[in-house]
């Protein structure tokens, strides 16, 4: 019985030698735990990544080869005729990326409808 204790000892003090077998088994058991616990439905560990507060000059980038998408807030494009959309969206684009040719603009709607923002598709 003294044998077991020592054993069990042995892996929580850790004071196995690297490579042998406990040691393995030890190391084998962590990465199970590691991998396999997210996987189990009663396990909830809460680690849900953090929203983060909208970019603060609501205007984000993305690129597409040559092109650029940006995302604009609907707050700061004008919005009572396709020609004020497109000035607005230049006006908001141009202080970021310079001159660019806006090819174009389409609203972008929340799942109840709302208009929330625009997106521009620029060239430079």
């Amino acid at each position: 019985m003294s044998q077991i204790w020592r054993t069990i000892k042995g892996y929580i003090f850790w004071t196995y030698e690297r490579g042998s077998f406990h040691y393995d088994v030890m190391v084998t058991l962590i990465l199970a735990f590691i991998f396999v616990t997210p996987h189990l439905p009663r396990v909830n560990f809460k680690d849900q990544p953090a929203e983060g507060p909208p970019h603060p000059t609501g205007i984000t980038v993305f690129m597409d080869g040559d092109k650029f998408i940006y995302r604009v807030d609907a707050s700061m494009v004008d919005a009572h005729s396709e020609g004020t959309v497109r000035a607005s969206l230049l006006r908001a684009i141009e202080p970021i990326s310079g001159n660019v040719v806006l090819l174009r603009a389409e609203p972008v709607r929340d799942p109840a409808g709302r208009l929330v923002a625009y997106r521009a598709v620029v060239r430079r």
